[in-house]
């Protein structure tokens, strides 16, 4: 079927009319595939392939086939323009047919007709402004032939020359004319209707040949008339048109003879561009950081300093692009100025430039308050700056040297900023990957990238061997500089110290060490010094026996002053009686001790049982200080880790003897102090314990029997209830606040030790739930953690719902009876609460808290009702036994106590496949034989739990209607969204009902019903009881899967194959009458 457009109906009939005329046959109910239109047959014919489903046309459909197609066809009509680009283009027929049909299709109701001909449109004008550009080209220069013929003397001149010159001027004003009236035509008939279409590709179109055509003709389109369109544009809704927006003012933007003409422009929309770097979109981010650049660089004074330390900002930003783009800016408008090489400050020698950019960066570093982040501000700078970045000379120069030498020496805190840089720039350099939470993980180097690396990490290796020292000796008082300082060597090549014979710098490296470690007893500097000589004491290299020698002493010496310190505390005849300054020393020699023992084995140093014995002293008297216990604590521990680990088969027997020892002799110290009077305690040994049985209860991989027999203690019962009373009482239970009038200063403090308690209690919680996934305590333990799940979501929903995840993952239906535990906990919980005569409150509030719990333990499961079939179904098995505890007889006459809990599962129905619904119903059944005698509001939840298992069943809420088995309440009044099936209605109810009170006769309508489904539903009940058996026990399956659930299924013949359906289901019992 076609609709034509004749000519004469083209020339006779109004626009609106040819439109009609051309879609007048279009009908989407008969299916039409194909519509042809011919406005004019001699000359042009198109075919427009229509689906109005799914509106599937070749502009928007995917893979290289169709984008080929799309290019081929912008460029068929920028061909088509210029081969007619001499003659035919001026005709007065062809361009004036195009322009016609293209202004009415871009009109047209249909998406592909509109966004087709919008595209043909837009590209038939920007190839007409090329021809416009080349005719006036044309034309001038042949006004400058005219002017210079016109010149001549006369009698050189000839009349015919000036006339021939005369007439091709006029013939190319005369086809500019008729360029400027198609320009109009398609500009005035197409874009202005459709840049503001409802279809985001078609509007994406009109701006980016907006801006192509500013760029290629800015004599014609570079005034506020055209730029005021990409201006509004800015604040479209979707970000491919916002992008088009932004990549239209880059090709503008970046020619400066053209932004001189911009200034209305950019103080009308500069304020929209300075706040599109927070786009939600990465990529129109991006771009608007690229168009700031820019703007920076070729509009004087456009961005105040404001804008520009908004802008600086998003260098710490964790999109890499988005950052190495605000990058550049900071780089091209702060660091790097024009001059900066010939500039030579006063004694800045060779380093004049990179001295006064390293001082422009500390100070911005300084002033940007983000002293954590300085690794995220390196990354941003090391694609522009990685030159002056990789300076190392410099910079080392410029820390090193002193104020009697320079007046202009750092201050402490830029030295502390420049050493932070240092190493921030050493660890860009070695790794060659952004760092941690910026872009994928570690990416794969180029063989340029990966010899570049080497370059680097060669360079870095062969001057801070020589400087280091130097450094560590000029910064050896000063904890924080010398703690990032000792991060530098585990970058090193450490080859390079003997094949460049360097080991007296390694000498000189190795007493600063020792000296840094006797002088310092914070942890981050005792940690560093200790990962120091864990680097340098490879085996491979050459240089091992030099620092394994060097090792030794500095272990020597700590033990030695170690054991001094304990002597002298054991003789004393009250040895808890000590000063402060005993105190500190203890906790020094202790912390030191502790540090190196986490990178290196010490047990030849027996260092077990000096801990031990403090802690046995500690657990008889109770009288140590805080600071000896606690690096006791680590001491003994990581001691016991290196002789965990150093067990093998050929293990003597009395050191397995004497390890396990050990190992309940530090058990028996951490369950005791858990209840220790000091809370930093407490919370350390439960955090060793909690790692520790990790540990211990995945040794059996080694498949050593001595080794196992270790385990034999841990953990046992009593061990695991209080860890989780140590959990509800440490974590869950709120401290109660002191109202105070505080300060400024001292609420900001307090709010920082809020955030600093918030987080140990996280790490308290994710250390217990550790325990729980990886199977060390019973799952069941969770259940007391569930209960908090709503309650805490602000704080600990993250680690409670992971857990819970992993723990699903583990065991489904383990898990899923750990939901239900936990449910039914909070029920006994609340029914002890209330008044046993008034029965259960629905609406208090901790009865809609439990509610709210079960919801949101229903969504945990997800969309995929296969995947949590058997754990949804264990929660409804599960929740009926408990709901009907305690009835008295096998029917369930009397009312059950738990009945209210029916109500809290009721929540995960909507979670069943329809054929398990009925299994649960069924199930349901068994515990309620005589439903007459099941009336009254007392059995209301009852009611309620068996609806939300019938929800869009047809032949249940038959039987309601017809048996009157139930309550005359949930007979007439259900509030549920019901698909009836088509006649099965009067049969369903029948057969229902035979299921319910089965009898001969309506046993045999039950098989003449059934008869041509039998073996169909037989393979499908085989199927439910394969996986979910737990709900179709030997009885229940002679006496309800033989015969209703057969019955159910005939009438859903045509529903069969639905084993996933979304239940439409309203609140349940809303609106029913008591």
């Amino acid at each position: 079927m076609a609709s034509m457009v004749t000519a004469e109906m083209f020339h006779s009939l109004q626009k609106k009319d040819v439109m009609r005329k051309m879609t007048e046959t279009f009908d989407e109910e008969t299916g039409l595939q194909y519509k042809k239109f011919m406005a004019y047959p001699w000359i042009l014919t198109v075919t427009w392939p229509v689906d109005m489903d799914n509106e599937d046309y070749p502009l928007i459909r995917t893979g290289p086939y169709w984008k080929k197609f799309k290019a081929n066809f912008c460029e068929f009509i920028a061909v088509l323009v210029q081969q007619c680009q001499c003659s035919i283009l001026y005709d007065s027929y062809l361009m004036d047919t195009i322009i016609s049909l293209l202004t009415g299709l871009a009109d047209s109701m249909v998406r592909a007709f509109r966004h087709t001909s919008t595209l043909a449109a837009m590209k038939l004008l920007t190839a007409v402004v090329s021809v416009h550009l080349n005719l006036d080209v044309n034309k001038h220069n042949a006004q400058r032939l005219y002017e210079v013929e016109k010149k001549r003397i006369s009698g050189k001149r000839t009349n015919y020359r000036l006339d021939q010159l005369e007439r091709k001027r006029k013939e190319y004003e005369h086809k500019l004319l008729e360029i400027q009236n198609m320009m109009n035509a398609i500009f005035k008939g197409t874009f202005l209707n459709r840049y503001r279409d409802v279809i985001p590709e078609i509007r994406a179109t009109c701006i980016e040949e907006i801006g192509s055509w500013i760029k290629t003709y800015p004599d014609a389109f570079l005034n506020d008339s055209y730029l005021k369109y990409i201006g509004w544009m800015l604040y479209d809704k979707q970000a491919e048109v916002r992008l088009k927006c932004l990549l239209g003012l880059q090709g503008i933007y970046s020619r400066k003879e053209l932004v001189s003409r911009m200034d209305l422009f950019t103080s009308r929309f500069k304020d929209r561009i300075v706040s599109m770097p927070l786009d939600k979109d990465h990529e129109v981010a991006v771009q608007a950081m690229k168009l700031l650049m820019l703007m920076s660089q070729n509009c004087e004074d456009v961005l105040s300093a404001e804008d520009c330390e908004t802008l600086y900002q998003f260098v710490y930003t964790t999109h890499r692009p988005l950052a190495v783009a605000a990058g550049e800016f900071l780089y091209k408008r702060l660091l790097s100025r024009e001059g900066d090489e010939e500039v030579q400050p006063k004694g800045g020698g060779k380093f004049g430039a990179s001295t006064d950019q390293l001082k422009r960066l500390i100070r911005f570093f300084l002033e940007s308050e983000l002293h954590k982040h300085v690794v995220y501000l390196i990354d941003s700078l090391w694609d522009w700056a990685g030159k002056f970045l990789k300076d190392w000379e410099c910079m080392t120069t410029l820390l090193l040297k002193n104020a009697e030498d320079d007046g202009e020496a750092l201050s402490d805190a830029h030295e502390s900023a420049l050493i932070e840089i240092i190493l921030a720039t050493v660890r860009e350099a070695a790794e060659g990957h952004p760092p941690a939470g910026r872009g994928a993980a570690k990416k794969i180097l180029s063989v340029k990238e990966k010899k570049i690396q080497l370059e680097d990490c060669t360079k870095i290796t062969e001057h801070f061997i020589m400087v280091l020292p130097q450094l560590l000796a000029k910064y050896s008082t000063d904890a924080q500089k010398v703690a990032n300082l000792l991060q530098i060597p585990q970058y090193y090549d450490l080859d390079v110290y003997s094949t460049g014979h360097l080991e007296k710098h390694l000498d000189a490296l190795l007493r600063e060490v020792k000296d840094i470690v006797a002088k310092h007893s914070d942890m981050s500097v005792l940690e560093a010094s200790s990962r120091t000589y864990y680097i340098l004491c490879s085996e491979e290299i050459a240089i091992y026996s030099q620092v394994d020698c060097a090792r030794t002493q500095l272990i020597d010496e700590l033990m030695g002053q170690l054991d001094q310190l304990l002597d002298g505390f054991w003789q004393k005849e009250e040895g808890f009686c000590m000063d402060a300054g005993e105190i500190s020393r203890m906790h020094s020699a202790l912390r030191r001790v502790a540090a190196f023992h986490n990178a290196h084995d010490l047990t030849k140093w027996n260092v077990c049982d000096k801990t031990l014995r403090l802690l046995v002293f500690e657990m008889e008297h109770g009288s140590l200080p805080v600071l000896m216990i606690l690096p006791a604590l680590q001491c003994t521990y990581f001691s016991l880790l290196w002789q965990l680990a150093a067990v093998s088969e050929n293990s003597p027997k009395e050191t397995l003897f004497a390890l396990r020892r050990n190992l309940r002799r530090f058990s028996q110290i951490c369950t005791c102090f858990l209840h220790h009077k000091e809370k930093d305690v407490r919370e350390k040994v439960f955090m060793i314990l909690c790692d520790w049985l990790l540990i211990l209860s995945h040794q059996d991989s080694n498949n050593n029997e001595e080794t196992l027999g270790l385990l034999d203690y841990l953990p046992n019962t009593s061990l695991q209830e209080k860890l989780l009373v140590f959990i509800q009482e440490h974590v869950f239970i709120e401290e109660e606040e002191e109202s105070k009038d505080l300060t400024e200063e001292e609420e900001r403090k307090d709010e920082s030790c809020k955030l600093d308690d918030l987080h140990k209690k996280r790490s308290l919680l994710a250390a217990y739930c550790k325990l729980i996934v990886y199977n060390v305590v019973e799952m069941t333990a969770a259940a007391e953690i569930y209960k908090y799940y709503v309650k805490t979501y602000n704080d600990f929903g993250d680690i409670i719902k992971e857990t819970l995840s992993r723990t699903r993952h583990n065991n489904k239906i383990q898990s899923a009876k750990t939901l239900i535990l936990c449910l039914q906990q909070l029920f006994q919980t609340h029914a002890e609460s209330q008044d046993s005569s008034s029965g259960v409150d629905f609406s208090s509030a901790s009865f809609t808290n439990m509610k709210e719990l079960a919801r949101r333990f229903s969504l945990t499961f997800g969309w995929d009702q296969v995947k949590s079939r058997e754990s949804v179904a264990m929660i409804h098995k599960e929740g009926i036994e408990f709901a009907f505890q305690g009835a008295t007889g096998v029917d369930g006459k009397c009312l059950p106590p738990n009945l209210s809990f029916l109500l809290i599962i009721s929540e995960f129905s909507n979670k069943l496949l329809k054929p398990d619904k009925r299994l649960v119903y069924a199930y349901l059944q068994r515990y309620v034989a005589e439903p007459l005698l099941c009336r009254g509001d007392e059995w209301q939840p009852l009611i309620w739990y068996r609806n939300s298992l019938l929800a869009n069943e047809d032949e249940e809420s038959s039987v309601l209607s017809s048996s009157g088995e139930w309550s005359p309440v949930g007979a007439s009044k259900t509030s549920f969204k019901r698909k009836l099936s088509n006649g099965s209605l009067p049969e369903t109810s029948q057969t229902e009902a035979a299921s319910k009170a089965p009898d001969p006769q309506c046993a045999s309508q039950l098989a003449s019903a059934a008869g041509k489904s039998r073996k169909r539903l037989k393979s499908r009940e085989m199927h439910l009881q394969e996986h979910l058996p737990f709900l179709c026990p030997g009885g229940l399956r002679r006496r309800y899967c033989k015969d209703e659930i057969k019955t159910e299924d005939v009438s859903e013949e045509g529903q069969a194959e639905d084993t996933i359906e979304d239940v439409d289901v309203d609140v349940v019992g809303a609106d029913q009458d008591s």
